[in-house]
């Protein structure tokens, strides 16, 4: 069984001073883990590396300077899952589509092998700031929120995802 930590917003300095603890802990004790994207900063990034022994996942988001060079997808397979990562920025009108649409086409570029509507691909998307757990167009899709409560988030969330054999468990945790 592997643990997933899976934040994304943490908007470090702009919007939030640092991680909040609860979380850093969380993500200290994860075998992985995933950050959807708007960091803010080099040293947010840094701090994630830092708690990570860098064992993570990033994504750039539309906040996140060029200067990181973070991709705008990445993919990662932990415990027979294939997660799909992408900020998912745009207007909120189509959100989740587009984050769905994302998945699909990062699947079908990368393998022939596995369809984003199989149960063991799943979708991380960030930017709206809140949490959601939903298939969409027979895809399953992931938003942590933003882990420091950034607004318009009300609380600061994230999720853990246990992983295993090609099923996972989600877990949101917030504060």
């Amino acid at each position: 069984m592997l643990r997933v930590a899976v934040i994304s917003d943490t908007h470090i300095p702009s919007r939030a001073n640092r991680i909040p603890d609860w979380v850093r802990t969380r993500i200290m004790r994860a075998d992985h883990t995933i950050h959807a994207g708007d960091f803010d900063s080099a040293d947010a990034l840094a701090s994630v590396h830092e708690l990570t022994d860098g064992n993570y996942t990033a994504v750039g988001g539309n906040t996140d300077p060029k200067s990181l060079r973070l991709p705008d997808v990445a993919t990662l397979e932990v415990g027979g899952v294939t997660f799909v990562v992408t900020h998912g920025t745009g207007p909120k009108r189509g959100y989740r589509e587009r984050v769905a649409r994302i998945v699909r086409e990062t699947v079908e570029e990368e393998t022939s092998a596995k369809r984003a509507t199989d149960a063991s691909v799943v979708g991380v998307g960030g930017h709206t700031h809140r949490p959601m757990d939903e298939t969409v167009d027979g895809v399953r899709l992931l938003n942590p929120g933003s882990a420091t409560g950034a607004a318009p988030a009300e609380m600061a969330t994230m999720f853990v995802v246990t992983v295993e054999d090609g099923e996972m468990d989600v877990q949101k945790h917030e504060s």
